[in-house]
């Protein structure tokens, strides 16, 4: 399945296999998705491409399609490759991509760039339960962190930086969102106070939920809680393996 979603996804695909293969070395890569998405893709972040175009790890067990032109937001949207993913399945959306780390931002700045015409947001903040100053933890010697945690996230790292925050209410307040088709997350961590603070009036306005979850401290910061609590607001919720939850609304949850 991964290499028929490679054909299907990318177009110059044989690029692919021959960094694979060790017949290509150039770095970065420049990939073309289907509908002439360009993407700029640096060989230490193959992996993470991987993870969007071939396995298509946050669109997976979601029983309802989005929309023709879907609203999307991204937290924590890293180099935008699930961003720019979106735009290959729906040429008309809207998407909010938010990514703090300055080294992540211009690469996503980049990528969007490459694709004018597209409405396409990219707003260097992170996305938490309050808005304001955080701190979060990250390694400064990669080039392209994928893991940049709070600070009080034990992880371990040693490098920190002070980043701006904004609320899910007020991303919608100040975009004129009426609603989100799909809120995708990856932010290490910070997803429980960013769901569990979102207003109820607020977190009714979004259709679907694509997340990779983060273990932490305290019994509600795992993924059974997470997911109890996104059943109790009404979601039909999925796993999948490695952490992964999809949640979508319009059928009776069973059991």
């Amino acid at each position: 399945m991964r290499y028929f979603n490679l054909l299907r996804n990318i177009s110059n695909w044989p690029l692919y296999l021959a960094v694979k293969f060790g017949l290509a070395r150039r770095d970065p890569l420049f990939f073309t998705a289907r509908g002439g998405i360009r993407i700029e893709v640096p060989r230490r972040l193959l992996q993470t491409f991987k993870e969007i175009f071939m396995d298509e790890c946050y669109l997976k067990d979601m029983r309802f399609p989005l929309p023709a032109n879907p609203a999307i937001i991204d937290i924590g949207a890293n180099a935008g490759y699930f961003s720019l993913f979106a735009f290959c399945r729906f040429p008309g959306a809207r998407v909010f991509s938010f990514e703090p780390i300055p080294a992540n931002f211009r690469l996503l700045e980049r990528n969007r760039n490459l694709n004018p015409g597209r409405q396409w947001s990219c707003v260097q903040k992170a996305v938490a339960g309050k808005a304001g100053e955080l701190v979060l933890a990250f390694d400064a010697g990669d080039d392209f962190t994928t893991s940049a945690t709070l600070i009080d996230g034990g992880s371990g790292q040693k490098d920190r930086i002070s980043v701006s925050a904004v609320t899910l209410p007020e991303i919608f307040a100040g975009n004129g969102l009426e609603r989100c088709d799909l809120l995708k997350m990856d932010c290490e961590g910070a997803e429980y106070d960013i769901l569990y603070g979102c207003p109820p009036e607020v977190l009714g306005r979004i259709e679907r939920i694509a997340l990779e979850v983060h273990g932490g401290a305290g019994a509600d910061r795992n993924i059974d809680a997470l997911e109890a609590f996104l059943r109790k607001k009404g979601f039909v919720t999925r796993r999948r393996p490695v952490g992964m939850l999809v949640a979508w609304r319009g059928e009776k949850q069973n059991g």
